[in-house]
């Protein structure tokens, strides 16, 4: 997923990806509290029946104080804090204020006040928080206290239906509200000890931490669906966490919870069925909880615990370089892999495979990492493949290239087919059921690893792509709905009113509390020790708190491979640090943003450099050229403003890019366009923000296009003029990719950069199909042209869409499509072929990289980008690379030839890259550099990397 998050806009203007923002569901509840029905999600306001209204012998008029009250539960606007604490945003000074409890959620607001309790409690006003509740909960520092009686039986009146209000000295209840508990069930119940199923030679133990739970039982089953359960065991309860124990036959059956407790959302007592939180394995569609040991030998592919010895090395994360991919686009349309494995993860172990071969292409030439889109269980795509829809792909190919009729029947089926990204959690810890050849049994658990290990076997390690922003569902009734069932309330952030915030798209998730970091890190633990992955990108890592992010890093590098079977220490983490929704400015404590990860050594995606290589951004107008895409050298028509503005912000861009080669760091000190001697953090972006944020190269990744919005093709098909060929078009996505190839930091790469890929102009393809999303590692087809993306992200830009797609000029050749996986592997190859491009600190980065043609007498469109290194007995410079003394990065983005010269080149002896001299790239060949002149000459649009070797 991403809300790409731009920097002219400090908020995304709207969601990207998998599915609209939706509100909370809403309920439509009787006045007789029955049982509640749901509506379908809107967008208009909650529409309720209030369930408190006064009996037929009272009249109530609806804008009285009486009627307001009665409303009052709906909403759970005071916070039980810790133990002896509520806070509340009232304060009446000569009100009272009560407590009050009903387990059988019996409370009701009548003209006297609440009715329906088995316990009410006076507090006492205190005065301002604690520091240390301000510091947990900072969004309430104003909230006025209320204290609790010491001796108060906290932990029994936390299972039931609760509620505060307040009294006026003539009896009048003023105001009521529910409590959010998150605070004080930190406080009380924290738990580190086992959860989930623990698996003993003799026995199998359940652990279930449910303190707001009034009983909870398991229905053990037989089957993965269907049928009676064999047996129901009530599990026992001691400090919050449920447990019971059953024979170790158990093992291979399947069971659910049966949760009795008080859920806010129907302000009832519910009976919620839930599989487990821990759960490590799932029949199809998630319907139940798989037994599953994850130690069985019988779970392991053959040699699966050399593994760990046999992972592709990396000495450093400064050497990591990141291909993103699908696991369904890699093979569904792969004509070499047999069709029974086609869009799964066996897909990975036919090593013969076209996509494999070109795995192993870019693993030769120096990619370390694949990451992988969501693997874990998520909603969308049924794991049933025989209940997919599908469309007669013959009849779609020969429509029009600008059609609507492709996506027409792309879109009637789009919830019913195979495909989906996975931006759905519905539970973390289990491999995707559709991927697997079977979704029931532990398949989908052998598979993965089987799919891990392939890859590591031609040189790859996995990143898996964790989504613990959010959740699919939320609820006591929704099939999807898992957590939300166990602990109501607790582990989904909630707003001011008591609902749940949807910033993300829906249902986020609180990593602030206590069990959710818990559940977040024992689910990294579980992929890093029983899957062996290697990496972890983190969506919308910024609604994450700083504090997590830093405990998972601490207990992913605190895993060996004496003890676990893993080294920790080679697991790198990174994702995306956007500033927004409840979570800006730290509103929920320290978050995991941009800025606040300087100095940790978590990477997160560089939005800087992306907007100024291709201009604008995802959420403006898409004729917005940048850097690469003609700004300023040559117009797409597009008004930018004058040509004296349009040659400045060409000019910034510049300064963006460079900071971005440089590693995105703040302290990094260069000559911008003006002149003048700036660090990283004092050149801004559009909103005035500082473009740099990073300490350490490692800290930034840089790139240029992801699984969100556009390919790489489609933006620069869309922002060139439509008057120049399919040839430089080619040229422009190559020099994008290579500025993101050279430039310092950890590359990041979409897969299908390399071979031209089109989504058909679709912004949006996260649910689109496989034909929108098509592949083709045979190099024959780019899928530019399959019709008019889909209506609903992308009806607005149809105008600007159907002539490109109608104008055959603009579809790849088979030819284009082979130079540019050529000029792809080429500058992997020179960015591995010295260290160098791979500097590891901040200082080495200060001391050796330099920029040319800076200041006000620049060429525009070109960036000169130096990286010297020491010599052997030589004071200075130590000394990294044993054949190269100087290199000399040389990028013309413009649409004609260039000459540079600069004094700063005196003495250098250099020559175009080897690997270059050898490209089948004629164009990059004829660069140039001349000694006594000391002057580059650079073709159009080429990027051109210049040595000097040392005397050997």
């Amino acid at each position: 997923m991403s809300l790409l998050h731009c920097h002219p806009f400090p908020i995304p203007l709207s969601p990207t990806r998998h599915h609209r923002r939706l509100p909370c569901p809403r309920l439509l509840l009787s006045a007789t509290k029955s049982r509640p029905t749901f509506a379908l999600p809107s967008l208009s306001p909650p529409l309720y029946r209030h369930p408190f209204r006064c009996s037929s012998s009272m009249s109530v008029q609806e804008d009285s104080p009486t009627s307001q009250l009665q409303d009052s539960l709906l909403h759970s606007r005071a916070y039980w804090v810790n133990k002896s604490l509520i806070a509340w945003n009232v304060d009446i000074e000569d009100g009272s204020y009560f407590l009050y409890a009903s387990k059988c959620a019996s409370l009701a607001v009548t003209d006297d006040g609440i009715q329906g309790y088995d316990v009410k409690i006076k507090l006492r006003r205190a005065g301002p928080l604690p520091a240390d509740v301000i510091e947990k909960f900072p969004h309430i520092q104003d909230y006025g206290a209320c204290e609790l009686p010491p001796a108060l039986d906290a932990k029994t009146l936390l299972k039931c239906q609760l509620a505060i209000a307040i009294f006026r000295p003539n009896g009048r209840c003023c105001e009521a509200t529910g409590l959010q508990l998150p605070g004080v069930l930190d406080e009380l119940f924290a738990y580190t000890g086992p959860l989930g199923a623990v698996f003993s030679d003799e026995a199998i133990s359940l652990y279930l931490w449910a303190p707001t739970a009034q009983t909870v039982r398991a229905f053990l089953y037989r089957e993965p669906l269907g049928g009676d359960p064999f047996k129901i065991v009530s599990l026992e309860e001691v400090e919050g966490v449920w447990t019971a124990k059953g024979p170790k036959d158990w093992e291979g059956c399947y069971y659910v919870y049966e949760v009795c407790v008080y859920h806010w959302t129907t302000l009832q007592v519910e009976k919620c069925y839930a599989n487990d939180p821990y759960s490590r394995g799932l029949s199809s569609n998630g319907r139940r909880t798989l037994l599953v040991n994850l130690k069985s030998e019988a779970l392991k592919p053959e040699e699966w615990d050399k593994l760990a010895d046999e992972k592709p090395c990396i000495k450093s994360f400064a050497d990591i370089s990141i291909y993103e991919l699908h696991i369904r686009d890699f093979s569904a349309n792969d004509g070499t892999v047999s069709p029974d494995v086609r869009g799964g993860y066996e897909a990975f172990t036919l090593q013969e495979s076209a996509g494999m071969r070109h795995l192993k292409k870019l693993s030769d030439a120096g990619i370390t990492h694949v990451h992988l889109l969501p693997t874990f269980q998520f909603a969308g795509v049924d794991d049933e493949k025989e209940k997919w829809k599908f469309v007669d792909v013959k009849k779609l190919e020969i429509l029009p290239p600008d059609s609507d009729e492709q996506q027409f029947q792309i879109t009637a089926i789009q919830n019913e087919d195979g495909y989906n990204w996975g931006y759905n959690p519905v539970l973390w810890g289990v491999p995707k059921g559709s991927y697997a050849s079977n979704p029931n049994g532990p398949s989908r658990t052998v598979q993965f690893r089987k799919m891990v290990q392939a890859l590591n076997k031609i040189g790859l390690r996995v990143v898996m792509d964790v989504v613990y922003n959010h959740l699919h569902a939320s609820g006591p009734f929704d099939e999807n709905s898992v957590l939300d069932k166990i602990v109501p309330g607790y582990y989904l952030r909630r707003n001011a009113d008591g609902f749940i915030e949807h910033s993300t798209c829906i249902n986020n998730t609180a990593s602030e509390h206590f069990m959710v970091e818990r559940l977040i890190i024992d689910d990294l633990l579980c992929w890093a020790v029983d899957y062996k992955v290697d990496g972890f990108r983190f969506d919308l890592m910024g609604h994450i708190m700083k504090r997590t992010m830093l405990r998972a890093k601490a207990a992913l590098h605190g895993l060996s491979k004496e003890r676990d079977g893993v080294d920790g220490s080679c697991i790198y983490i990174y994702g995306e640090g956007w500033d927004f929704g409840e979570v800006a400015k730290n509103g929920r404590g320290i978050n995991a943003s941009q800025f606040n990860l300087c100095g940790t050594g978590i990477g997160s995606f560089n939005d800087r450099i992306r907007d100024a290589i291709l201009g604008g951004s995802p959420f403006g107008h898409p004729l917005q050229q940048g850097f690469a895409t003609g700004l300023f050298l040559q117009r797409n028509g597009y008004d930018h403003g004058t040509q004296a503005k349009e040659k400045l912000m060409l000019a910034l861009s510049k300064d963006h890019i460079q900071v971005g080669m440089a590693a995105n760091l703040r302290d990094y000190v260069f000559t911008n366009h003006e002149g003048n001697e700036v660090k990283g953090s004092e050149v801004l972006t559009y909103d005035g923000s500082p473009v740099a944020y990073a300490l350490s190269p490692t800290e930034t990744v840089n790139y240029v296009s992801a699984h969100d919005n556009e390919t790489l093709f489609d933006i620069v098909s869309l922002k060139t003029p439509m008057s120049i060929s399919v040839d430089e078009r080619c040229r422009m996505n190559h020099l994008a990719t290579s500025i993101i190839a050279l430039a310092q930091g950890v590359p990041f790469f979409h897969c299908g950069d390399e071979l031209l890929r089109s989504k058909s102009l679709d912004r949006d393809s996260y649910n689109s199909g496989d034909w929108f999303n098509r592949l083709d590692f045979t190099y024959n087809d780019s899928n530019w042209g399959v019709g008019l993306p889909p209506k609903e992200k992308n009806e607005k830009n149809w105008p600007l869409i159907k002539p490109r797609l109608a104008d055959p000029s603009f579809k790849p050749h088979k030819s284009n499509i082979l130079a540019a996986v050529d000029n792809f592997l080429n500058v992997l190859r020179i960015r591995y072929s010295s260290p160098l491009f791979r500097l590891k600190t901040a200082n080495a980065i200060q001391e050796r990289v330099r920029f040319l043609n800076t200041g006000p007498s620049q060429i525009p469109g070109v960036i000169v980008m130096s990286i010297e290194d020491g010599h052997e007995g030589v004071p200075g410079l130590t000394q990294l690379d044993p054949i190269y003394s100087y290199i000399a990065i040389v990028i013309n983005t413009g649409p004609s030839e260039v000459s540079f010269a600069s004094p700063a080149l005196q003495g250098k002896a250099l020559q175009l890259h080897p690997v270059q001299v050898m490209s089948t790239d004629e164009v990059v060949k004829s660069s140039s550099f001349e000694a006594s002149s000391v002057c580059f000459t650079i073709p159009a649009r080429t990027t051109s990397v210049f040595i000097e070797p040392r005397n050997i």
